[in-house]
Parts: C-alpha cells; sequence; structure tokens
C-alpha cells in the first residue's frame, strides 16, 4: 500500500502525471455528459463545465512545451537515418501542436479575439495529426527491430543472465511502444476530429473513449517502475 501511495506520489510530482490526471477528468465528464444529457439536463452542465474547466487547465499547463520537442531530438535523435528523418518530423508536428495550443487557450479564455479560436484550433490540430504520424511509423519500426533481435536471442544457443536481461528489456520497450502507439492513435483521431469534423470522429462517445484510451497509456508509460 505505502509503494503504491510512494509511486502516485512521484507520478503526480511529474507534469504529464498531472495532464494525464486531469484528462481522465475531461474525457470521463464528457461521457458522463453525453450519458445524461438528454434526462437530466442540470446534471449534464455540471459535466460540461468540469469537461471544458478541465481542458482549459492542460492548455495551461502545458505553456511552453512546445521547447521540449528540441530537447528531444537533441538527446535522442533516432539511431538510423530513416529514425533520425521521422523524429524530426514526428516533434516538428508535435512543436506546432504545443506553440499553437498557446493561442488556442488564449482565444477560448477571452484574451485573444474568440474568432481566432477555430483558425488556432485546426493549425493546432494538423501538427499533432502531421507528429503523430511518424510517431506511430518510427514506434511500429523500432517494434519490427525489436522483434528481429528477440528471435536471434532465442534461437541462439547461448544461455546466459546477459541474454535474458537484453530479452526483457526488449519485451518491455515493445510494451512501451504499443501503449505509445495505442496513444497516439487516439490522439490522431481526436485531432482528425478538429481538422475534419464527421459523425464518427465528432460523436461522444468516439472522443470520450479515445481520450481515456490515450490518457491511460500515457498513464501507464509515465507510472513510476
Amino acid at each position: 500500500m505505502n509503494d503504491t501511495v510512494d509511486k502516485l506520489v512521484i507520478f503526480l510530482a511529474k507534469r504529464d502525471g498531472i495532464d494525464k490526471l486531469v484528462k481522465t477528468f475531461q474525457y470521463v465528464s464528457k461521457l458522463v455528459n453525453w450519458h445524461v444529457e438528454a434526462t437530466q439536463p442540470g446534471i449534464a452542465q455540471r459535466f460540461k463545465h468540469w469537461e471544458v474547466a478541465s481542458g482549459l487547465s492542460r492548455k495551461a499547463f502545458r505553456t511552453g512545451r512546445f521547447l521540449t520537442g528540441f530537447n528531444l531530438l537533441r538527446r535522442n535523435p533516432g539511431s538510423t537515418p530513416t529514425l533520425r528523418l521521422l523524429a524530426v518530423l514526428a516533434n516538428s508536428g508535435e512543436m506546432v501542436y504545443w506553440f499553437f495550443d498557446h493561442f488556442l487557450w488564449l482565444s477560448r479564455i477571452g484574451t485573444l479575439e474568440a474568432k481566432l479560436a477555430r483558425r488556432m484550433s485546426f493549425i493546432s490540430a494538423f501538427g499533432e495529426a502531421f507528429g503523430y504520424i511518424f510517431f506511430i511509423t518510427s514506434d511500429f519500426i523500432m517494434i519490427k527491430e525489436g522483434l528481429v533481435k528477440e528471435r536471434k536471442l532465442l534461437g541462439s544457443k547461448e544461455d546466459s543472465k546477459d541474454v535474458e536481461e537484453s530479452l526483457k528489456q526488449i519485451k518491455a520497450d515493445r510494451v512501451m511502444r504499443l501503449m505509445g502507439v495505442a496513444a497516439n492513435i487516439a490522439d490522431l483521431i481526436i485531432a482528425v476530429a478538429d481538422i475534419e469534423p464527421n459523425p464518427f470522429c465528432n460523436h461522444a462517445v468516439v472522443l470520450g473513449i479515445s481520450g481515456l484510451v490515450s490518457a491511460w497509456a500515457g498513464w501507464y508509460r509515465n507510472w513510476p517502475s
């Protein structure tokens, strides 16, 4: 019990940890609002306020986050030319997303003109979707490379602690990358809903489930080991 509490404290001390918790509030409230909208409009309105407040607070808390893309490229540009190119494209799209998200937040709280919100939302979502496509591609490439290494290790005649440790690392990395793929696909659906509104992506249930998949996959990836 104490270990879980300690891990929760560490998790919530991270910016990403708080973001995933508030994102959970945001999309749970969206689903509750949709569920009771027709039968209990008063309660639905309260959850709508919670959803909007959670979304705006997340945007405020992410101020300056677009700079992390530069740091990620500097520290881990990729092991091959292909992965380096994918990293540049992915992080460039994400930096556009975070940067214009600042203006979207300012327009929605009334600091900038409200009419800018739609334009900023489109640019931000377009950058987000652009980046996620390359993040997903990069993760699939790394998963494939991990499977090749795993088969080689399993096919070798060596039976040592080093081989066992390498296999554990490959499997752990694969789980983390699959979580990343799940989160990025879910966020890609949310971004498409902003870029090109449509009945499927913009449905409250699709958005709600996508938001929770993204939040909980991110929660898993950021939870202290």
